[in-house]
């Protein structure tokens, strides 16, 4: 018998096999499929076979329908794409959704198109009731003409009023939400934050930027109800399921009540009821004010707390190490090249207490979530790493840094060196007003060659995955994966590629929102690619990705996602017409 033939026996026997064994319960086959399994071993099927929660076959149809049982479901997909489920791995679910469920900003273009929709959320208030929500973009306005309280105070002249940017980093409020929180003249600004305030004058404008400063005022909102908290992770894991996602990492977790981003108890509450369906991994925010002791105790208690919860852990930690470019928050290693006074940002932590604190989160076993745009917090941030390192030893520790916008290009190679993920949000990368406008002239043309370097972290080694940031942008994973392969904007708002060969292939995009993603929230061996003996997280594609113009990628549809087995989006019967 040749060596061939061995190979075919040996399958048949270990199919058979299988049958005898599963020829009773249910299971479901899907059958003509263009299966993408992101398993480098095994690339491609057209069938994967589903049973008690698991894969349990990946290839051939053939070879599938030989799991056929009397209680099997056979789906015909007639060539339609199965991808493993995306992982979003900076993400904000429960402030996401609560913001949507409030006076939603999101998306809105103009001046006049804004107020008009805050005129109209403030109708629908009763009297002196907060009007609260978020979403305006920066770039909506100019360095010239930035969110005034004036134009909020002729629309809404007799309710608080306090909304979030669309990047999180900026707070606009009117005069009596000032009012309320005791921010006038004589107000000092806070540490790592900014009052801004009309020129040549103390008096506050109704612009605050950066945690510190915007708590002034959201510190007098109204405590959220757990309703209003489950009710807006209900929205978001709804959202997320239609556009196929499974995983995330919730990229900022407050633990103390009455913020959108206290949402421990609203994960358990859903999870415990078999009502979440999602991977989740919190990362649990450092307040950088605070003595190290005592959060990392509280933090030991809270991971302990949740070691058994089925699907949500809490492991991560976040740290903000600077603000964004737009409101020159973001920490740079030269100064702004716009900013006479020679201003260069500052970081959140100073390099010496930041080593003492990822010095000891990476001795209690934590992973470490940066946030770090400008090129000295990403450097910073690197050698806390690098530190901790070199005095706890090497570990399994999968850090990660995100956003990541501006580099010096000695430091792109260190995500490699230091096994580090970058994570990236790609959906930023493209060459609009928030470049254009907001980003080139404050930081000039020689330190703009590496906004974004998708495409050369990949090249030096560097493992790459992938977050949305929501509710800042789109959610959507293939918005992200559109822009990873054409540094365009997905629906075609811009011409030019940001940068010079930073583009990657889309394999590489895909694994970044899938078993890159996984592996940052240590579930690489459980999910994230479609292997025999993994959990059954898997969706349903109308097109497969690999056929179409990249500039069709984002066109295409989640038709059902799959999680642990069960359908969580679409139906059966719809994937077969």
């Amino acid at each position: 018998m040749t060596k061939k033939n061995n190979i075919t026996l040996l399958l048949i026997i270990s199919v058979v096999a299988a049958c005898t064994k599963t020829d009773i319960e249910p299971n479901i086959i899907f059958k003509n499929a263009s299966v993408y399994t992101v398993n480098k071993k095994q690339p491609w099927a057209s069938s994967v076979v589903v049973q008690n929660e698991k894969i349990i076959f990946v290839g051939s149809d053939d070879d599938a329908l030989a799991f056929t049982n009397k209680n099997s479901q056979i789906i015909d997909l007639n060539k339609k794409m199965i991808l493993p489920g995306f992982h979003d791995i900076h993400v904000h679910p429960v402030h996401g959704g609560v913001t949507f469920l409030q006076c939603n900003l999101t998306d809105i273009r103009g001046i006049d198109n804004l107020l008009s929709k805050i005129k109209n959320c403030a109708e629908e208030k009763g009297p002196n009731e907060w009007v609260l929500g978020g979403g305006w973009a920066v770039d909506n306005f100019s360095a010239m003409k930035l969110p005034d309280k004036k134009m909020l105070d002729e629309i809404v002249p007799d309710k608080p009023v306090s909304l979030k940017s669309s990047d999180g980093h900026s707070l606009w409020a009117n005069s009596i939400a000032l009012e309320i929180s005791n921010i006038n003249e004589s107000t000092i600004d806070p540490k790592n934050g900014a009052i801004e305030r009309y020129p040549n004058s103390r008096e506050p404008s109704g612009l605050l930027h950066e945690d510190s400063a915007m708590m002034l005022v959201m510190d007098n909102h109204p405590e959220l109800t757990n309703k209003e908290l489950i009710d807006g992770l209900k929205y978001s894991r709804d959202e997320f399921h239609r556009l196929g996602i499974t995983g995330v990492q919730d990229a900022l977790l407050k633990l103390d009540p009455g913020d959108p981003y206290f949402g421990l108890d609203a994960y358990n509450y859903l999870d415990d009821r078999n009502e979440l369906n999602l991977h989740v991994v919190t990362a649990m925010f450092w307040n950088n004010g605070q003595p190290l002791k005592p959060q990392l105790e509280r933090f030991k208690r809270v991971r302990e707390k949740q070691k058994n919860s089925k699907n949500v852990k809490a492991t991560s930690i976040k740290i903000w190490q600077d603000g964004v470019i737009e409101t020159y928050t973001a920490a740079m290693k030269e100064p702004y090249s716009d900013r006479a006074d020679l201003f260069s940002g500052e970081l959140q932590n100073q390099p010496s207490k930041l080593n003492a604190a990822i010095e000891a989160l990476d001795a209690e076993g934590f992973q470490i979530h940066f946030h770090a745009i400008g090129d000295y917090a990403i450097e910073v941030s690197f050698d806390s790493l690098q530190n901790a390192r070199e005095k706890n030893g090497k570990r399994d520790s999968r850090h990660h840094i995100s956003h990541i916008e501006v580099f010096q290009e000695k430091d792109i190679s260190r995500f490699n060196e230091l096994d580090v993920v970058a994570n990236f949000q790609p959906l930023w990368a493209i060459e609009d007003e928030y470049i254009t406008e907001h980003t080139w002239p404050k930081i000039g043309q020689e330190r703009s060659k590496y906004l974004y370097p998708i495409g050369s972290v990949k090249r030096s080694g560097g493992k790459i995955a992938f977050g949305s940031d929501w509710y800042v942008t789109s959610v959507n994973p293939l918005d992200g994966i559109e822009t990873a392969v054409t540094r365009l904007e997905p629906n075609g708002l811009t011409k030019n590629p940001l940068g010079v060969n930073e583009e990657i292939g889309l394999a590489d995009a895909i694994e970044a929102y899938t078993l890159n993603g996984a592996y940052v929230n240590f579930l690489d061996k459980k999910v994230g690619s479609i292997e025999v003996g993994k959990q059954a997280d898997l969706i349903v594609l109308d097109k497969n990705l690999f056929e179409i113009p990249p500039k069709e990628i984002n066109e295409s549809r989640v038709l059902a996602t799959i999680f642990n087995g069960d359908i969580v989006f679409g139906s059966y019967e719809d994937l077969q017409n």
